[in-house]
């Protein structure tokens, strides 16, 4: 294929393409930035590597369709790929095969913590990305009640843990590891550790895009143990607008800024009670909940989801992310689309961040 002057376009005429498509949220071209790995042009096709590393975020494939036109653009046909490493910022020691670990964390108990981290575990995987979940509140493990599975764990030869699945989410959680379902998890500190340490090393999660923690309330054992052990793509904080679970907030946004775990922002749930008979909202804990603790911590607020009768009150053990039917389906959809996109963009600037450490007065990828 060809352009309309007849000669192929060249790899460097390409890269000037690429110059033109900027990147939405920080606001420099995509080559400048260091987005685009390494271009080859050979037999009319353009073979183009991203640095993304968020499968199935909505900037991510509107920005590699953006690319795609470019490359079609200049009469040739795309093969986009994506791939990030070490030399980006990305370490892949602790779990290789884990593109992002995403925690999930609040500063007290009952604000909806985990049926937050179980339905963006499921939208995640609905949407087509490959998805582990951990209950790593080891004292009140609930996730399989969100995300029932048939089944216990497997063990590999190795001794290793095998998730079993949740309709396409593979699930790890310490209610596997009690005898009955209703048996209290009564651990101390170092048996606390000893737990967190087999969750995190000694389980077989096979390729996973993303692994989210559902941490237990507060800045305990669990939580440091994961922010020791791993590097953690970035913190979801739950919270609902009373202002001692934002008091509570507050510690555990502090704890991740201490570790330099990136905030991917704040989930205000029960924002407002939705009536199930008129669906109007009644915001019963006031309208401004989070306004001064996203402002104190710089954080966005990436949802507001309402008290509703279908997040579980009648025992309902699926999420409400899968029921279309659901009046608040949608709110919660797009709560996993904008968590998907902060992942995206804390990533994004990891990767621009490492090329601006090591940038020279040519900021394009080699060409031959």
């Amino acid at each position: 294929m060809t352009t309309d002057t007849g000669h192929e376009p060249t790899k460097r005429e390409l890269l000037e393409r690429l110059e033109t498509i900027e990147d939405p949220d920080l606001g420099e071209d995509i080559v400048s930035l260091g987005l685009v790995n390494h271009v080859r042009v050979a037999d009319g096709t353009a073979t183009v590597s991203l640095a993304f590393n968020a499968p199935y975020a909505p900037t991510e494939v509107d920005l590699g369709e953006r690319i795609r036109e470019a490359v079609l653009d200049c009469g040739l046909e795309p093969e986009v790929t994506a791939h990030v490493g070490a030399d980006q910022g990305f370490d892949e020691v602790v779990l290789p095969n884990v593109r992002n670990v995403v925690a999930v964390a609040s500063g007290k108990g009952g604000v909806g913590k985990t049926t937050v981290a179980g339905n963006l575990a499921a939208g995640l995987n609905d949407r087509g990305a490959r998805v582990g979940i951990l209950d790593a509140d080891v004292h009140g493990p609930n996730v399989p009640r969100v995300l029932p599975v048939d089944g216990e764990p497997g063990v590999t030869p190795n001794d290793e843990l095998v998730p079993p699945r949740s309709e396409g989410v593979m699930v790890m959680s310490m209610r596997f590891l009690t005898e009955h379902a209703d048996d209290p998890a009564i651990l101390r500190g170092p048996m606390v550790n000893n737990v967190m340490s087999k969750f995190l090393r000694g389980v077989e999660w096979g390729r996973l895009d993303y692994l989210i923690v559902d941490l237990p309330p507060g800045t305990g054992d669990a939580s440091l143990d994961l922010l020791q052990t791993m590097p953690v793509t970035g913190a979801l904080i739950v919270s609902t607008p009373q202002r001692m679970s934002l008091d509570d907030a507050r510690k555990g946004i502090r704890m991740f800024e201490e570790h330099h775990a990136p905030i991917l922002g704040v989930v205000e749930n029960m924002a407002a009670f939705r009536c199930p008979g008129c669906e109007d909202d009644h915001e019963v804990f006031g309208g401004e909940g989070t306004e001064a603790l996203r402002e104190d911590h710089d954080v966005p607020l990436v949802g507001r989801l309402p008290l509703h009768p279908d997040f579980g009150a009648d025992g309902t053990e699926r999420p409400v992310v899968r029921e279309p039917g659901s009046a608040v389906h949608g709110v919660t959809s797009e709560l996993v689309g904008t968590v998907a996109d902060r992942i995206s963009e804390v990533n994004r600037e990891r990767v621009a961040e490492n090329r601006e450490e090591g940038r020279t007065t040519d900021t394009r990828p080699s060409t031959p």
